[in-house]
């Protein structure tokens, strides 16, 4: 299970890079959010792949007895996802925005000056 992960976090990342070095700004948009979720698979990853009980103890018991699922990990992952749908609302925002001042989503039109008429 751990190489497939392993496989799918590079796959992940090679995607994210690739669409970030692209000239769209949907693809640049598309790249962030393919490395923020290779990101959150490799978090679940180092946490640890643990066939366990939820985190949660009895009251009556008085010390672990089982093995039980580390609860940070998740807990990381689940406020990155909100994160990262915030961010991705707002930028598909601006690039609509970007969209209807310049007819254009290439971002080499960004660096070229527009020629004046005088």
């Amino acid at each position: 299970m751990e190489f497939f992960l392993v496989i799918l976090i590079g796959l992940f990342y090679g995607a994210g890079v690739y669409l970030i070095l692209r000239r769209s700004m949907v693809k640049l948009l598309l790249g962030i959010m393919f490395l923020g979720t290779g990101a959150n698979i490799l978090i679940f990853l180092l946490g640890g792949i643990v066939k366990g009980k939820p985190p949660v103890i009895d009251e009556t018991a008085k010390m672990f007895q089982d093995i039980y699922a580390d609860p940070i990990p998740q807990s990381l992952i689940l406020t990155a996802i909100v994160i990262s749908f915030a961010l991705t609302a707002f930028a598909i925002v601006l690039l609509k925005r970007f969209y209807a001042l310049a007819n254009t989503d290439d971002l080499d039109d960004l660096n070229t000056p527009e020629e004046e008429d005088i």
